[in-house]
């Protein structure tokens, strides 16, 4: 029975939280005047907002009396996490040879189907959320939008919206 169920430990104030941090990073990249900082806000990002968010997930399941390492949890997990480090490594290749400008694109789509391929096991609004974010990497890619603003709309905007919506449907 707990394989097929839905993982519900999906934190909505993580999300909210870890969308909050994408501002701040966000003000703090557009300030950058090297490929090199403005990559290492973001990375720092990714570890702040990963940070708070997995940590709230933690404390929402023990509030649940489940563990994110359940059957579901585990899933949601190993479906999230090859993605991303196919992410991590585009990031790290890319970054190597002076060729940053299609990251953003990149972080977006990836995350959106990270994000869209691990809701198949958790809350409707997930992979919703994907959906939008492999759209937002359309328009990077193929539209003269500034990255930024699109960086900013996804990990910012749309973490804190979903986030909330997350928070009031399904609690914490």
């Amino acid at each position: 029975m707990e394989g097929a169920s839905v993982f519900t430990g999906v934190s909505g104030k993580g999300y909210v939280a870890a969308g909050l941090s994408a501002l701040l990073a966000s003000w703090l990249a557009a300030q950058q005047s090297s490929d090199a900082a403005w990559m290492m806000v973001w990375m720092a990002e990714l570890v702040i907002a990963g940070s708070i968010a997995f940590t709230l997930m933690l404390r929402k399941t023990a509030d649940q009396g489940k563990s994110v390492f359940s059957a579901s949890g585990r899933k949601l997990l190993l479906a999230f996490l090859p993605t991303m480090s196919v992410g991590g490594l585009l990031t790290l290749a890319f970054f190597l040879q002076d060729a940053v400008t299609l990251l953003p694109g990149i972080w977006l789509g990836l995350y959106g189907a990270a994000v869209m391929t691990a809701g198949a096991w958790s809350v409707r609004a997930i992979p919703v959320m994907g959906a939008l974010f492999v759209a937002l990497a359309a328009c990077e890619l193929f539209a003269p939008v500034s990255s930024d603003l699109l960086l900013t709309l996804g990990f910012g905007g749309f973490h804190i919206v979903f986030g909330g919506w997350i928070w009031r449907q399904h609690g914490g």
